[in-house]
């Protein structure tokens, strides 16, 4: 049997150079629509059993983040469930997969990830809560529902929460922490889910851009926006995603936002902030100091340490989410990241950062909600 690659599937994302040999196996990333990202790859390795696999993907080096790629090591899955680190290394030009697969179909990726179908599914699974009412803002460009998720009743007095998750496709990491939690809000028998839907509503949308991911995106929709540079003037036709969601949080105002990410580079979870917005001041700067804080003291997995530079006085960017929301509603509003690679600070060798830990993170925000919810 000869070997064969493939990823013409949901998600999929490698174009084959050269198949000769099993050593030699040399690949290549496809960009998002509009040629600017790529670094998202997923594919299918068939027929290699037992046989010592070197896969080259050529033109890593010119990726949207090549530094990601230091230290850094490949997911593997046999079955496309269950994903572990494989030996990986990056030449500065190439990534490069040395691997002996164990059955003659396994898959390999960037992260682990999220389908079409799991997302699905996780929206059905939410919608037979009572708690949970659903709807489509808006149809994507390919033909998808844009779903929001509303929990709990929007009672007068009650915080308005939102969780948006997964504006870079790529970033499935984000749609794993969505699991997280919404399984523990859901939970009846939760004594701190029971709390937070007494004192807030909560409007997550799990998935901000479907068409990217089915596509196999790192960062862009259908149209090549990068949908993290489209909320200031979002547009009803290219950028429908964050338009419809930007019209709603108008409709129900903002009192939390939480936007859910993954990192290339760093190898940490963090929260970045709004800091460079105008109207930023002390109590906000407080505030924020504070729900890291709580965040750091729940979750051994969660830091404060290391992230991103901090923004300059007056140097936001309102294209993002967190600035924009921050600074039109005037709340609490940050960018939760995760890594593609392992955590530093609680690292593990054979999955890295991985969905079960991304799960629990998201379980561990919902006590940090709590305790800043708290009256």
């Amino acid at each position: 049997m000869s070997l064969s690659i493939h990823s013409r599937f949901d998600g999929g994302n490698i174009e084959v150079l050269s198949l000769d040999s099993a050593d030699d196996i040399r690949l290549k990333i496809r960009p998002d629509a509009g040629d600017r990202h790529f670094q998202w790859f997923y594919f299918q390795l068939c027929n290699a059993a037992d046989v010592a696999c070197r896969m080259s993907i050529e033109n890593a080096g010119k990726a949207s983040y090549p530094d990601g790629f230091q230290d850094y090591r490949a997911v593997c899955s046999s079955d496309g469930f269950d994903w572990h680190r494989v030996p990986t290394s990056f030449d500065g030009e190439r990534l490069i997969i040395e691997h002996t697969p164990e059955a003659n179909a396994v898959y390999y990726a960037y992260f682990a990830p999220y389908s079409l179908e799991r997302h699905q599914q996780l929206i059905g699974d939410a919608l037979a809560s009572p708690k949970v009412q659903g709807e489509s803002l808006c149809t994507t460009p390919d033909g998808h529902p844009h779903t929001l998720l509303t929990i709990g009743e929007p009672e007068p007095g009650r915080k308005r929460l939102w969780i948006t998750a997964r504006q870079h496709p790529g970033e499935t990491m984000a749609e794993f922490w969505v699991e997280g939690f919404l399984d523990r809000l859901l939970d009846d028998e939760d004594p701190v889910a029971r709390a937070v839907l007494e004192h807030a509503v909560v409007y997550l949308v799990p998935n901000m851009c479907i068409d990217g991911g089915v596509r196999g995106h790192l960062r862009c929709n259908a149209h090549g926006r990068n949908l993290n540079r489209e909320w200031r003037d979002p547009s009803a036709e290219f950028s429908p995603e964050v338009y419809h969601v930007v019209e709603r949080m108008k409709r129900t105002g903002v009192d939390f936002s939480l936007d859910v990410h993954g990192d290339e580079g760093l190898p940490y979870n963090f929260i970045a902030g709004p800091e460079g917005i105008a109207s930023w001041n002390a109590e906000r700067q407080a505030e924020l100091d504070g729900f890291k804080r709580l965040l750091a003291g729940i979750s051994p997995d969660f830091q404060t340490e290391f992230g991103y530079p901090v923004d300059a006085p007056g140097s936001a960017d309102l294209r993002k989410c967190t600035d924009f929301v921050a600074e039109t509603f005037g709340c609490l509003a940050m960018t939760l990241e995760m890594p593609f690679k392992d955590s530093a600070v609680t690292p593990d060798r054979e999955f890295g950062w991985s969905p079960g830990r991304c799960r629990h993170l998201g379980r561990s925000c919902l006590d940090a909600i709590w305790q800043w919810l708290k009256p």
